[in-house]
C-alpha cells in the first residue's frame, strides 16, 4: 500500500524559508510523478510544483517560480520542496501527491491537475506571518 507522509511545515516570518519533505513508502520504482499542492479554506487546491522522478523533469507554478524548488532523493524515496522568500500569501495546507508509473506528470498537457493524482498525503500546515 502506497503511503505519502509530509513533514517540515510550520510558522515563519515573511521572507523566511521552510523545507517540506514527502516520504513515499510502499513503492520503490523511480518512475513516478510527485507533486506539491496547497489549499486554503474556500479555495481550490492549487498546484505548486511537481517532479517526475524517472527523469528529473520539474514543473513550478508561476506564483512561486524563483522562490520554491522541488527536488528528489531517490535513495530515500523522498521529494522535497524548498521554499524561500516566503510571503503571507503562501500560507496554506500543503499536500504531497503522487502518480505511480511511467506516464509522467502531464494530464491533458497540464501538470497541476489535482484530480489526476491518485495518492495523497495528509498535509502539513505552512503559516507565514507578515
Amino acid at each position: 500500500q502506497v503511503q505519502l507522509v509530509e513533514s517540515g511545515g510550520g510558522s515563519v516570518q515573511a521572507g523566511g524559508s521552510l523545507r517540506l519533505s514527502c516520504l513515499v513508502s510502499g513503492y520503490t520504482s523511480t518512475n513516478k510523478c510527485v507533486g506539491w499542492f496547497r489549499q486554503t479554506p474556500g479555495k481550490e487546491r492549487e498546484g505548486v510544483a511537481a517532479i517526475y522522478t524517472g527523469g528529473g523533469t520539474t514543473y513550478v507554478a508561476d506564483s512561486v517560480k524563483g522562490r520554491f524548488t522541488i527536488s528528489e532523493d531517490n535513495d530515500k524515496n523522498m521529494v522535497s520542496l524548498q521554499m524561500n522568500s516566503l510571503k503571507p500569501d503562501d500560507t496554506a495546507m500543503y499536500y504531497c501527491a503522487a502518480n505511480l508509473g511511467g506516464r509522467g506528470c502531464l494530464y491533458g498537457g497540464s501538470w497541476d491537475v489535482a484530480g489526476s493524482f491518485r495518492n495523497w498525503g495528509q498535509g502539513t500546515q505552512v503559516t507565514v506571518a507578515s
